[in-house]
């Protein structure tokens, strides 16, 4: 059946589900695409005039930034209480950067160029206390500087979302086998360069990429992980929807900035 969305246009909002629920419960109950937005800036007017509009969820970027550590902790702070969940997407695929993402107060990871069973599973074992994983425990951000660190040990590793992203040729021979791995929550297709895998250039609209994105859509279905995807127009939006991504950036900060400079200079 088509699937619901969770926007401020749609009649469904993240309140028709169980408010105590994490973005992740919600996105395996609730049949409804979930929309955030990359956060490329290191601008906090950009963060601060867009966190209440709607969006589930922001991504900050710190892998194609200039977002630095301190930048990517205050921005962590600056959308605490705003409703939407915070996420980083690392910089690589480094237990240093996944643990200092999280311990400034990111909810969830999304990490880039993931292209086997092996590194899906460092992922995860990165973002994971012990027995599940490596992750080493400090009074940070995300636990209010220790004032909650008890509670927070023991909720972390099944409310944390761990995101891989699917966006190279290699990944999509691997893809089953990524897409098996306990812990892994989100397959996130990036578009771009895996039209540049796929040997397309900047050709995102091509066939091949489509069918290549409705791989992970399937993968997902038959081991229950979220498809997710960044889309950077209308028509990306609704054809992403057709195929059952349910986690979907809608474009980005600077995006937004540079569509909206232009439509006044073309009107």
């Amino acid at each position: 059946r088509p699937v619901q969305r969770l926007s401020p246009n749609s009649g469904l909002t993240a309140s028709d589900v169980p408010a105590q629920d994490s973005l992740k419960s919600r996105l395996r109950s609730f049949p409804a695409a979930s929309f955030g937005t990359w956060i490329s800036s290191s601008s906090f007017v950009c963060l601060d005039a867009l966190k209440d509009m709607g969006f589930e969820w922001f991504m900050v970027d710190t892998e194609h930034s200039q977002v630095n550590p301190e930048t990517m902790a205050a921005m962590m702070a600056n959308l605490g209480g705003s409703g939407a969940v915070p996420f980083v997407r690392v910089g690589n695929l480094d237990p240093y950067l996944v643990k200092q993402a999280l311990d400034s107060g990111a909810r969830g990871i999304l990490v880039p160029l993931v292209n086997t069973e092996a590194q899906a599973r460092a992922a995860v074992a990165y973002a994971k206390y012990p027995p599940d994983g490596i992750r080493g425990a400090a009074a940070g951000a995300s636990s209010r500087y220790g004032r909650h660190l008890a509670s927070y040990l023991r909720e972390a590793n099944a409310e944390t979302t761990v995101g891989v992203q699917i966006e190279t040729k290699e990944a999509l021979d691997n893809l089953e086998a990524i897409a098996g791995v306990s812990g892994v929550d989100i397959l996130f297709v990036g578009p771009q360069d895996l039209t540049l895998s796929l040997g397309l250039l900047d050709d995102r609209k091509n066939a091949k990429v489509r069918d290549a994105m409705r791989r992970v859509v399937h993968a997902c279905e038959r081991h229950g992980k979220i498809a997710g995807t960044l889309v950077i127009d209308v028509e990306e939006k609704r054809a992403a929807v057709e195929l059952g991504f349910r986690f979907i950036s809608l474009a980005s900060d600077v995006r937004f900035l540079i569509q909206g400079a232009q439509d006044y200079l073309n009107a």
